[in-house]
């Protein structure tokens, strides 16, 4: 019969440490995340923004599981202070072969998180990829893509590369491109599309909507529809508009050419 007063045999531990150590364990995880929890919706009350919520909220919760792992080692019977030298031995040795990425990716975190380039909720563009800022951790960013794509980039590469933000700006201009064919009448041309965007019920009245010729292509004269609406209008107004003129330019005989080559065919003289 094992006596859980006694150490094991090669361990030099006893059954009851390694029980308390566990239960220190389960028990310190699950108040970590009721604490975290109750920290974040205190912050929520707040003027603080939910990016800002979002890093603390992770920061928290990241010390707190440090400190539930070394109660949980100390319970074994092992001296805390050994192991904090033992852990900053390992961190000298990886930081000793250049791997600095974790320090470098919590730095830029913070700075994200302190001029706010973005919010929770924004549609950027970084380094390549756009979606919905998902969360901001202590060292990645995380964002959803349209199509319901999870991208995960550290924080050292959103701080070190250019940050588009689509959302940031209450009002954007939407903007249709479509040719008409040379000899058009193009003052009615643009004005059929004038009157399209200001009978739209989304498109804001200032500033005024606009109609500009952009180029003289090879076979049409091109003509840029531009249009200010919400943020959150602006994919709706532009599927409207674009839809839309081609239907008005149809029905009111306007030609909307294709690009298309004349190819003449000349028999040789025998």
């Amino acid at each position: 019969m094992v006596a859980f007063d006694k150490p094991l045999p090669y361990v030099g531990v006893t059954p009851i440490q390694i029980v308390t150590s566990l239960v220190i364990l389960i028990v310190g995880w699950a108040l970590a995340k009721v604490i975290t929890e109750s920290f974040k919706r205190g912050l929520r009350k707040t003027k603080l923004p939910d990016l800002v919520v979002e890093f603390l909220g992770r920061f928290l919760s990241a010390l707190l599981y440090v400190a539930v792992i070394l109660l949980a080692v100390r319970a074994l019977g092992i001296g805390v202070g050994s192991v904090v030298i033992g852990l900053s031995a390992v961190i000298g040795l990886i930081l000793g072969f250049g791997m600095q990425d974790t320090l470098t990716n919590l730095a830029s975190g913070v700075w994200i998180v302190a001029l706010r380039p973005f919010d929770m909720g924004d549609v950027v563009t970084v380094g390549g990829h756009t979606g919905k800022v998902a969360s901001i951790g202590i060292m990645n960013t995380e964002l959803l893509t349209a199509d319901n794509v999870f991208i995960t980039i550290p924080n050292k590469l959103v701080w070190g590369s250019p940050i588009v933000n689509h959302t940031k700006m209450p009002t954007r201009r939407v903007s249709v491109d479509i040719g008409v064919a040379y000899g058009t009448d193009l003052d009615r041309a643009i004005k059929l599309a004038m009157n399209l965007m200001k009978n739209h019920p989304k498109v804001l009245k200032e500033p005024e909507p606009d109609v500009v010729v952009t180029s003289l292509a090879d076979s049409s004269i091109n003509l840029q529809l531009r249009a200010w609406a919400k943020t959150e209008d602006y994919w709706a107004v532009k599927g409207d508009l674009t839809r839309g003129i081609y239907e008005l330019y149809t029905r009111e005989g306007i030609e909307i050419p294709f690009r298309q080559i004349d190819v003449h065919v000349r028999e040789m003289p025998k």
